[in-house]
């Protein structure tokens, strides 16, 4: 057992040097002042006469104290396990080797989660996320693959405490869906899944088909941070089409029954965006728009255009050749990031929302590191 924490000393040195970096990274001494100076402003008599600037300071304050507190108790925790290791061999007492070996890969997974968590530094990677599921040709096999993937994002976003909001919901023609739009809240919900959005293939046999025949799938998955009312844009009346339906949802219990559902078409871009869970037509009319603005911007960042009215319209295909993540349930089993190459056979895993090594990956080979 002596030799096990003599072997951990490797793991020792190479974490010591990576949490310094973390440190130099995150700027620790400089988001120490920056948290006290927040706080004495939150702390001021008059600091909620303006609520929107208020409510502005309370998120950054709660962001960066997250950031400092996490990287405390991770210096904090390396520091006492290095210590508990010299004083193991020194004492020459194997005895508690293998709780303090758990405790030093506990550390090193924390160490490589704050470690991704420094990647999302984009402009709104700490914005939550709307994520749109749309299958692509192929009838009940391919809506049936939406559904499975919107389960794979759910269970995702449970396991990170993300809070899930479904926007708007189509059945299938006989099993699956035909379309899904989630709000997905919490700190960098979009930051992290906004590698999600391309083409996933989807091949097994199927179960729809009788002869037992192997059927590759198609389904498009869409992320765009959701933006607030701060920042401003102007879309006009006339560029709008605006329907109201019946909503539909999986058994009903997402929805209301009423003729509350809206419908808005962007008639200069052709996009379209829905929303059906809200309690009136204004509320879901208000969160229809809020999810148009939120895709007309990222699209008016993504082609670095001057203007919203410089979008000529959008065009997806969900086929061959333009997919980013296979999953294969036969004749092996195997999930692949295209971009990454990063792979696991543990498909069931993934499509119970272990999907956080392919975004590890995605985050790492998109900021070098």
């Amino acid at each position: 057992m002596l030799i096990q924490l003599e072997q951990s000393q490797q793991t020792v040195r190479e974490l010591k040097k990576g949490i310094e970096e973390l440190a130099q990274s995150i700027k620790v001494e400089e988001l120490k002042e920056e948290v006290a100076s927040l706080e004495e402003q939150v702390n001021q008599p008059c600091f909620w006469s303006d609520t929107q600037k208020s409510q502005a300071v309370l998120k950054n304050l709660k962001a960066k104290k997250r950031t400092l507190d996490n990287y405390l108790k991770l210096k904090k925790d390396f520091d006492d396990i290095s210590s508990l290791i010299e004083l193991a061999l020194a004492d020459e007492d194997g005895s508690m080797a293998g709780e303090i070996i758990s405790e030093l890969n506990s550390i090193k997974n924390e160490y490589e989660k704050q470690r991704i968590e420094i990647l999302l530094s984009g402009e709104y990677d700490a914005n939550n996320a709307i994520l749109s599921i749309h299958p692509g040709a192929g009838g009940t096999e391919a809506q049936d693959w939406a559904e499975m993937l919107y389960r794979m994002y759910t269970r995702y976003a449970e396991r990170h405490g993300f809070k899930v909001k479904v926007l708007d919901y189509l059945d299938g023609d006989e099993a699956g869906i035909k379309s899904v739009t989630v709000l997905i809240e919490g700190l960098n919900a979009y930051g992290y899944l906004k590698g999600e959005s391309g083409v996933h293939r989807l091949v097994r046999i199927s179960p729809f088909d009788a002869s037992g025949r192997r059927h590759t799938s198609f389904a498009s998955v869409e992320v765009l941070p959701e933006f607030n009312d701060e920042i401003e844009i102007e879309i006009r009346d006339e560029d709008l089409k605006i329907e109201a339906h019946r909503a539909s949802g999986a058994g009903g219990q997402h929805v209301n029954k009423t003729d509350s559902a809206i419908r808005i078409t962007h008639i200069p871009t052709g996009i379209v965006v829905g929303c059906q869970t809200e309690r009136s037509q204004m509320q879901n009319k208000e969160t229809a728009l809020r999810m148009l603005k939120s895709k007309l911007l990222e699209i008016k960042e993504r082609e670095h255009l001057e203007k919203i009215e410089d979008i000529k319209g959008v065009k997806l295909n969900i086929e061959w050749g333009s997919q980013i993540r296979s999953y294969v349930f036969m004749p092996y089993t195997l999930v692949k990031d295209n971009r990454t190459n990063y792979e696991t056979g543990n498909i069931q895993a993934v499509m119970d929302g272990e999907i956080d090594e392919f975004i590890n990956a995605y985050l790492r080979q998109n900021c070098n590191i």
